[in-house]
């Protein structure tokens, strides 16, 4: 049994989910791919998958293994990588899928200086909001705002995210200023309706860490940031939203932030790619780019901010 082909063929099935997505992407037959997973699992003396005529999925000793087995094939790339062998020049159609919002107001501006630094690479971007399967869509990488759900998705951070809940001062002269989470039950907010519960905006206490739910009245809900930002402006209501949105309002105080303590930070914007063999140099490039063009203090963030 050639091992290093039985566990990139264990690897590419496992993050798949099938194998015959496995075998496209490999550029191997479904058969031969069926037949090392089965060498592995039998030198093993363990089953790494459940099969059956409508699933594949990881037995819980095949999930434990695949993380293993991730790290050791992203590290073998790594040593490639080191001595030379794969730094090609990037080139081809690179297929990267990102959320609207960030798409269109730091993405697309970033795009031109992209294409004239990487010549040879053809740029094909997806922008929605709807959650892409990278490996079943066919695209090479994707932006993602947040906390990443578990996945076997390699992610490389491009930014920090910091939500802010906002108000415009006309806002705030009508209604007052909420000093604690719970003032915004008397309070119209607006809600961003992909969230769940809709109703519920978490905060913590900052003197404990404890949670600190507060149950809303949503006088509007809206899938989409911008129309939320919009309506914010106009003093229709109190928004939670990203910097990357609301940081030029709140430098020129035409929003204002508030209750910055009670909110808790968590998650980041990512680029994330399946852990393919070797990475794409075109795949490199671009994240490499982001990550340069953003980084941990991105020029969207207001100066009021603290780094």
């Amino acid at each position: 049994m050639d091992r290093l082909a039985a566990l990139t063929a264990f690897a590419a099935v496992a993050e798949a989910g099938s194998f015959a997505a496995a075998a496209r992407r490999l550029g191997r037959s479904t058969s031969r791919l069926s037949r090392q997973v089965a060498e592995l699992e039998a030198a093993l003396g363990i089953r790494l998958l459940h099969r059956t005529t409508r699933a594949l999925t990881l037995t819980e000793a095949g999930r434990s293994y695949h993380e293993q087995v991730a790290r050791i094939l992203a590290e073998l790339e790594a040593a490639d990588l080191s001595v030379g062998r794969l730094q090609a020049a990037p080139r081809g159609r690179l297929r990267v899928a990102a959320p609207m919002s960030f798409g269109v107001l730091h993405l697309a501006p970033a795009l031109p200086a992209f294409l004239e630094r990487y010549p040879e690479i053809d740029l094909d971007m997806a922008m929605n909001d709807r959650f892409v399967d990278l490996v079943e869509e066919g695209f090479d990488l994707a932006v993602r705002i947040g906390r990443l759900a578990e996945s076997s998705l390699i992610a490389r951070r491009l930014a920090p995210l910091r939500r802010v809940l906002c108000a415009s001062p006309a806002f705030l002269a009508a209604y007052g200023t909420p000093r604690t989470p719970d003032d915004l039950a008397r309070l119209p907010c607006l809600g961003y309706s992909n969230l769940s519960p809709q109703e519920d905006w978490s905060f913590v206490d900052p003197a404990s860490g404890r949670p600190w739910p507060v149950r809303i009245k949503a006088r509007l809900r809206v899938n989409n940031g911008d129309a939320l930002r919009l309506a914010a402006l106009a003093g229709v209501g109190l928004a939670p939203l990203p910097s990357f949105l609301v940081g030029p309002d709140l430098a020129a105080g035409t929003l204002v932030s508030l209750l910055d303590p009670y909110l808790r930070q968590e998650g980041a914007i990512h680029a994330v790619y399946p852990p393919a063999r070797p990475l794409s140099p075109k795949v490199r490039a671009f994240v490499d780019f982001l990550a340069e063009r953003f980084g941990p203090r991105p020029y969207w963030e207001p100066p009021s901010f603290e780094s």
